[in-house]
């Protein structure tokens, strides 16, 4: 009898919908790829897509009222400039040590493993890079800024810019706080349709095993797999050694600061990291997050100021790939780059990297523009392209793993609220 109630628990929970509707869409995807002609598994990938299209389209329309009232109503119950300080100096210093690890694992396994020395890409198809480098830019201060700074709030949410609606945020919820009981109806208002935006929240996830389905199936049915892998193979072993490592080392960090509580953070997580695998979206997980993080036993306050941040600044799966892929390319074109200039490298990632949406591809751009500043030819994007896909599944769920860590630790240390999980809150 306990069995059967196991059993039937996970049918229902969303954790165990997501992983049948992943398992169904690429039992169709791999069906229609090996029964129907290209023009038609191509047509019938467009449709199926749009399944995932109009659920991440859905957790996006949540995401900037969520950041915005969430950060707000967080800041001004933090209270004052030096709460907001200290959180906000364990958060950067956290990120920029986890990013650096992050650099520096990609950075040790492609020179250990050297995937690229040696290795010839017949027909590669330059053209499907022109999509990434049209989006380059040459990074400068100017450029940071501009992206980190909102012009206008109005157009920071429309575009769901993270990173310039938490600059907005911190300044509102800063002066509400300032002006004590007088913004508190705003305060209150706010914090009021924080609740109603995560009650949204639990409407869209019901869309999320759809969405995966119709992800998965669009992939499985234009994508020779077994071909890909094959071609790919050095690449993608390299790779999966180097996200494995990160892993190993997130998960080590996350036992030692938070105990026995980590597993139960993986259990509440499991879903995210599921969503954001099989979307290749760790932005589709934002809200989910959010509410899962705060079931766990963070502090709202926390979780609001956190997480936001953590999406644009420490997006550790990126990294890791950012370091390998770039490097990766100059090995199959034959360019050697001694020790110095790879660390070069991985202290411009470091600054260049931050502020990148955690959305698919987001990275590639920034790839694409290094690649450019150290004279590695920038169409070699295109190398890396057929399997990119499929590095962003293990990327994103590992940005996911990332920012939760981090918004647990420092919500521990924070002593907002013990960390332990919250069984009795569904």
């Amino acid at each position: 009898m306990t069995q059967t109630t196991k059993k039937t628990s996970f049918f229902k929970s969303l954790t165990g919908q997501i992983i049948i509707a992943m398992l169904l869409g690429a039992g169709l995807g791999i069906y229609v790829h090996g029964n129907y002609s290209p023009e038609s598994a191509k047509e019938f990938s467009n449709i199926i897509k749009l399944l995932a299209t109009i659920f991440i389209r859905l957790v996006q329309m949540i995401i900037a009222p969520l950041v915005f009232t969430t950060l707000i109503v967080g800041i001004a119950k933090l209270g004052d400039l030096k709460t907001v300080g200290r959180i906000g100096g364990k958060a950067l210093g956290w990120f920029f040590t986890a990013s650096f690890i992050s650099l520096l694992i990609g950075l040790f396994y492609v020179n250990v493993l050297a995937p690229g020395e040696g290795l010839q890409l017949g027909g590669i198809d330059t053209d499907a890079a022109k999509e990434v480098t049209e989006k380059t830019q040459v990074f400068s201060a100017q450029n940071f800024v501009e992206h980190i700074i909102p012009k206008s709030v109005f157009e920071a949410m429309a575009t769901n810019e993270i990173l310039q609606i938490v600059v907005f945020s911190i300044f509102f919820g800063l002066a509400a706080a300032s002006m004590g009981d007088y913004s508190k109806p705003v305060v209150n208002a706010l914090d009021k349709a924080s609740h109603i935006v995560l009650k949204m929240v639990n409407y869209v996830m019901k869309f999320a095993p759809i969405g995966v389905f119709g992800a998965i199936a669009g992939v499985f049915a234009i994508r020779d797999v077994e071909e890909l892998l094959v071609t790919y193979a050095r690449f993608f072993g390299s790779f999966l050694v180097g996200i494995s490592s990160l892993w190993i080392v997130l998960l080590l960090v996350g036992i030692l600061f938070l105990g026995r509580s980590m597993f139960d953070l993986l259990r509440r997580i499991g879903g995210p990291l599921i969503i954001a695998f099989s979307t290749t979206s760790s932005e589709a997980v934002f809200p989910k997050l959010t509410e899962e993080l705060e079931r766990f036993g963070i502090k709202n306050k926390v979780v609001s100021f956190m997480l936001p941040l953590g999406y644009s600044f420490n997006l550790d799966g990126s990294m890791m790939y950012m370091t390998f892929a770039s490097i990766f390319i100059a090995q199959v074109y034959g360019i050697d780059l001694d020790l110095s200039t790879q660390m070069t490298m991985l202290l411009v990632l470091m600054l260049t990297s931050k502020g990148i949406a955690g959305v698919p591809r987001a990275s590639l751009v920034v790839v694409a523009a290094t690649c450019g500043m150290f004279d590695i030819p920038v169409e070699g994007i295109a190398l890396i392209l057929p399997i990119d896909h499929f590095c962003d599944m293990f990327r994103s769920a590992t940005n996911v793993l990332g920012n939760a860590l981090a918004t647990s630790v420092v919500g521990k240390w924070e002593k907002d609220e013990p960390i332990v999980g919250s069984p009795s809150i569904n």
